[in-house]
């Protein structure tokens, strides 16, 4: 069985907030690669709940920060839909980051 490894550091000032975060995955080769935001969410089956991680750099930039949100939600609806083909759920989370989107544009067109 092929295993693979994603990995990750952070680095921490000294109140503990992460001022950089860099990444390696088994497939992805050798290089290592940096982001000012990740989100991990994975399913716990023993407890039967999400655990999550949500951490960023204190340079990541609030509109980014709101559209990696935005982002992530829609990339849930692609999960859904290829995990459980349930259109209905994956369509009002598209319609929401439709909604979201627009929010987001219309809050940069007024700054």
């Amino acid at each position: 069985m092929k295993k693979s490894e994603i990995r990750f550091s952070i680095a921490l000032d000294d109140q503990k907030v992460p001022e950089a975060i860099s990444w390696q995955a088994t497939d992805a080769g050798q290089d290592l690669n940096f982001a000012k935001a990740i989100n991990v969410a994975i399913w716990d089956r023993n407890a039967d709940a999400t655990m999550k991680i949500d951490l960023w750099t204190k340079d990541m930039p609030t509109d980014a920060m709101k559209y990696f949100v935005v982002d992530n939600i829609g990339s849930m609806a692609e999960t859904i839909m290829t995990a459980t083909g349930d259109k209905q759920m994956a369509d009002k989370m598209r319609a929401l980051c439709k909604e979201l989107g627009d929010y987001l544009d219309e809050q940069g067109a007024s700054s």
